[in-house]
C-alpha cells in the first residue's frame, strides 16, 4: 500500500523510519492489536511510498515491533506520572508517533534525527510550542541545549532504534554524555543481540523484501550490566520486557526470557549528582 502524499527520499539507515512505521501501523490496524496507533495509520496513509512492496507484511515482525515500542511507552508514561512537565527526548525519532499515545497535555517533547529525516517529519508532523523537532545527529551534543536545564523538572531520553547503527565507541560516548549533562535523568535504548548485528554488518540480515542496513553496535542481554561502565554517574541499569502479546508469541516471550542471544530494551538511570 502506498499513500497519495509526501514522497520521501531517504538513505538506508533513515529508511528505517518507514519501515518501524510501517510495522507499527499494520499492528494497530488489527482489532486485536497489541499498540493503539491510529496516527502510524494515518501517516502511512498519506505517504506516498511502496510500503507493502518494500518491506512485506509479516505479522509477527509487526507485533513484535509494537511489543517493543509498547516497552519504551510504559517507561515514558511512568516519567510522565513522575515528572508531569518533564521533557521527553527521542534520538533517532524518525516518524515515531509515540508523543499521540502517551503524552499527559504538559510535557515537552524533543524529536531529534538526521537533517532528511527531520525535514520528513516536520511536513507530516508539524512542531508547536511542545513539539520541537531539531535536525541533529545524535552524536552531536548541540542537543543538549536545547534540552529545559531546569533538573527539577525531568528528563527522559529515548534511543529507540538508534544505538545499533552506531559504532561502540559512539554508543558509550553517547550514554557518558547524557549521564554527566543530565543528572537525575534516565535513558531508555534498545540492543540487538551481537549475532544480529554481525549478520547486518556482513548484508546478511535480511528477509525476501528488505535487507537490514549494517548495525555496527550489538550486546546480548546477559551484557547489559556494562553499559554502567559508560560513566560512573550510570547508577541503574534495568532490563524493560515485552508484555501481552497475542497469540503463540504471548506464551512465548516469558520463555524467552533466558535466552541470552536476544533483543533487549534497557533502562539507565542516571545519579542526581
Amino acid at each position: 500500500m502506498s499513500g497519495g502524499g509526501e514522497r520521501p527520499e531517504l538513505g538506508k539507515v533513515p529508511e528505517t523510519a518507514l519501515w518501524t512505521l510501517w510495522h507499527r501501523a499494520v499492528e494497530a490496524r488489527r482489532p486485536d492489536t497489541v499498540l493503539h496507533d491510529p496516527v502510524a495509520v494515518e501517516l502511512v496513509e498519506r505517504i506516498d511510498f511502496p510500503f507493502a512492496d518494500r518491506f512485506g507484511q509479516s505479522p509477527l515482525v509487526s507485533q513484535l515491533q509494537a511489543l517493543r515500542a509498547a516497552c519504551f511507552d510504559r517507561e515514558v508514561a511512568d516519567f510522565l506520572d513522575r515528572c508531569p512537565r518533564g521533557t521527553v527526548v527521542g534520538l533517532g525519532d524518525g516518524l515515531e508517533t509515540q508523543a499521540w499515545r502517551v503524552d499527559n497535555g504538559r510535557a515537552s517533547w524533543l524529536s531529534v534525527d538526521l537533517p532528511e529525516t527531520a525535514r520528513l517529519r516536520e511536513q507530516l508532523l508539524p512542531p508547536d510550542e511542545r513539539h520541537r523537532i531539531l535536525a541533529c545527529s545524535a552524536t552531536d551534543p548541540r542537543w543538549m541545549d536545547e534540552v529545559d536545564p531546569d533538573p527539577a523538572r525531568g528528563v527522559l531520553i529515548t534511543t529507540e532504534g538508534l544505538l545499533m547503527y552506531l559504532r561502540p565507541d559512539e554508543v558509550r560516548a553517547l550514554i557518558a554524555a547524557c549521564a554527566a549533562r543530565f543528572p537525575g535523568g534516565a535513558l531508555v535504548l534498545d540492543a540487538v543481540p551481537r549475532w544480529a548485528a554481525r549478520r547486518a554488518v556482513a548484508g546478511k540480515l535480511r528477509d525476501r523484501h528488505y535487507q537490514a542496513p549494517p548495525m555496527p553496535f550489538g550486546m546480548d542481554a546477559d551484557e547489559l550490566g556494562k553499559l554502567a561502565q559508560a560513566h560512573p554517574a550510570v547508577t541503574g541499569v534495568r532490563e524493560v520486557y515485552p508484555e501481552g502479546g497475542r497469540g503463540l508469541l504471548r506464551a512465548v516471550l516469558p520463555l524467552a526470557r533466558v535466552i541470552k542471544q536476544r533483543p533487549s530494551v534497557v533502562a539507565l538511570r542516571f545519579t542526581e549528582s
